[in-house]
């Protein structure tokens, strides 16, 4: 059992790298971050398409990824 769990825990970490090199680049928003971005204070939109897509591919991927590791420590200490 704790083989395959550390298996699907390399394999997601895997997956997360993947999916968090697909997404798009946000230069603007790194660069109102330096700036205070003033600018875009109402131009907020929602993410829609293939960015949202990837946002929740990555929260799965997340807690599956921590579900597994908390899994992993409970096996060994027991």
């Amino acid at each position: 059992m704790y083989n395959i769990i550390q298996t699907i825990l390399i394999i997601d970490a895997i997956l997360i790298i993947i999916a968090v090199m697909m997404q798009p680049s946000k230069q603007q928003d790194a660069l109102n971050a330096l700036s205070g971005g003033g600018g875009d204070l109402f131009s907020q939109q929602k993410k829609r398409g293939f960015e949202a897509f990837m946002e929740k591919v990555t929260v799965v991927l997340g807690i599956i990824f921590f579900v597994c590791a908390l899994v992993l420590v409970y096996l060994s200490s027991h």
